[in-house]
C-alpha cells in the first residue's frame, strides 16, 4: 500500500517521498526548523566582520573581509519569510491582512530600533558632547538612513533595517494590487533595474535633500525581493517539483553553503552588479535547501539549541553589537589586554548577553500585544 499526501493547495494526492508529497509538507509547515541557525551564521559573520582582528591578519584569504555578507543573507532570508507568512495568511482566510501585517512588524522591529536610537544618541549628546548627531536624528527614526551621506557612530548598522522598513511598507501593497500572474514579471523587472543601475548602467545623477542622498547603492532592495521571489516560485507545486531533484537532496544544503564559500573566495573586490547577484543567488538556492525539507545535512548542526538561540536573538544582537564592541573596546584597553581574539570574544558575549536581556524584558513586554490588534491569527 503507498501512502498518499493530500495537497493542502489543490486537494490532491502524492505518494510519499515523492516532490509532490514533499511540497504538500512544505507549503503545510508552519515553521521552517533550520532557519534560526541560518539566523546564528549571519549574524556570526556580521560580528566578525566589526571586529579588529581580522584585519591584522597578514596574507588573509579574501573570504575573511566579507563577514558584511552576512547582512545580505539576512535580507534574502526575510524576503523569503515574510512573502511566504503572506501567501500562508492568503491561502488560510482568503487574503492577508494588511493592517495586521503592519501591526506585527511594528511589535517586532520598532520597541528596541527606537529604545536603541534614544540610548545612542543620549549617550553620543550628554556623555561624548556630539551635538551635530542631533539634525541626523530624525533620519533615524523615520528609517532613512540608508541614505545618509553621513552616519551617527554606533548606528551605522541600521541602514540595513531603513532598506527593510522601506520593503515591509510597499512590498505587502504590491502582493494586494498586483495581479498574481504579473509578481513575478515585475519582481525580476525590479531586481534587475537595482542589480544595474547600482553599477551605474542608467547614468541617473543621484538626488539630494539636505543630509539625505538618494541613490541606487543606499537602495540595495535586490536580495531581499530576490528572497520574495523565492517565496513564490517554491509555492508553486510545479516550480518546486523542478527544483526537487537538485535542491531538495538531503546533501544540497553543505554544498550550496560550499557553493557560497567558493563565491565569497573568489568573487573579485567589487561585489556590486553582477557579482553581488551571482551571491545573492546562491544564497536563494542555499536558502532553498534548507526549507524544502526539514532532514537536510545541515539540520542537527543549525537546530543545536544554542546555535538556534543566538539566531532568535539575533536582530537584538545585530542592534546592540557595535555598542558591545564599544563598551568591550574601552574596558580591555585600560586592561591593557584589547588584542583582536579577546576584543572579538568579549564583544561577542557581550553582544548576546545584552539582546538576551533585552528579549526577556523589553522585547517580550512587546510580544504580549502580537494577536491583540489588528488581524490576530485565527
Amino acid at each position: 500500500m503507498t501512502l498518499t499526501l493530500p495537497d493542502p493547495v489543490t486537494g490532491e494526492t502524492a505518494p510519499a517521498g515523492t516532490a509532490g508529497a514533499a511540497h504538500s509538507a512544505y507549503v503545510a509547515r508552519s515553521r521552517f526548523g533550520s532557519l534560526d541557525g541560518l539566523r546564528c551564521l549571519c549574524i556570526l559573520a556580521v560580528i566578525w566582520h566589526h571586529s579588529p582582528w581580522w584585519t591584522g591578519i597578514a596574507g588573509r584569504p579574501r573570504l575573511l573581509e566579507r563577514g558584511f555578507v552576512g547582512v545580505d543573507f539576512f535580507f534574502v532570508l526575510s524576503g523569503f519569510l515574510i512573502t511566504t507568512l503572506l501567501l500562508r495568511e492568503a491561502r488560510r482566510k482568503g487574503r492577508f491582512s494588511l493592517a495586521g501585517f503592519y501591526w506585527r512588524r511594528a511589535l517586532r522591529i520598532l520597541p528596541v530600533y527606537y529604545f536603541v536610537v534614544t540610548f545612542v544618541a543620549a549617550y553620543l549628546y550628554f556623555v561624548s558632547g556630539r551635538t551635530e548627531i542631533l539634525p541626523l536624528l530624525p533620519y533615524y527614526y523615520a528609517f532613512l538612513s540608508n541614505f545618509l551621506v553621513e552616519q551617527i557612530p554606533l548606528l551605522s548598522p541600521t541602514w540595513s533595517l531603513a532598506v527593510e522598513e522601506q520593503y515591509y511598507l510597499i512590498w505587502p501593497l504590491a502582493l494586494l494590487i498586483l495581479p498574481r500572474r504579473l509578481v513575478l514579471p515585475v519582481l525580476a523587472l525590479v531586481i534587475g533595474a537595482n542589480v544595474l543601475g547600482v553599477i551605474g548602467v542608467f547614468g541617473l545623477s543621484p538626488a539630494t535633500l539636505g543630509p539625505l542622498r538618494f541613490s541606487l547603492p543606499g537602495a540595495t532592495y535586490a536580495p531581499i525581493l530576490i528572497g520574495s521571489a523565492l517565496a513564490l516560485l517554491l509555492d508553486r507545486g510545479p516550480v518546486f517539483a523542478a527544483l526537487w531533484p537538485v535542491l531538495g537532496r538531503r546533501g544540497a544544503a553543505p554544498l550550496a553553503f560550499a557553493a557560497i564559500l567558493v563565491l565569497l573566495q573568489s568573487l573579485p573586490d567589487d561585489l556590486r552588479g553582477l557579482p553581488n547577484l551571482a551571491l545573492h543567488l546562491a544564497m536563494a538556492g542555499a536558502l532553498a535547501a534548507l526549507v524544502m525539507r526539514e532532514d537536510h545535512m545541515l539540520a542537527a548542526p543549525l537546530r543545536w539549541r544554542p546555535i538556534a538561540r543566538i539566531g532568535e536573538i539575533s536582530y537584538g544582537i545585530y542592534l546592540y553589537h557595535l555598542l558591545a564592541l564599544h563598551a568591550a573596546g574601552l574596558v580591555l584597553e585600560r586592561l591593557g589586554i584589547a588584542t583582536g581574539p579577546v576584543v572579538l570574544v568579549a564583544y561577542l558575549v557581550l553582544s548576546i548577553l545584552i539582546a538576551e536581556i533585552s528579549d526577556r524584558t523589553l522585547e517580550s513586554y512587546f510580544r504580549k500585544f502580537r494577536n491583540r490588534g489588528p488581524g490576530a491569527w485565527a
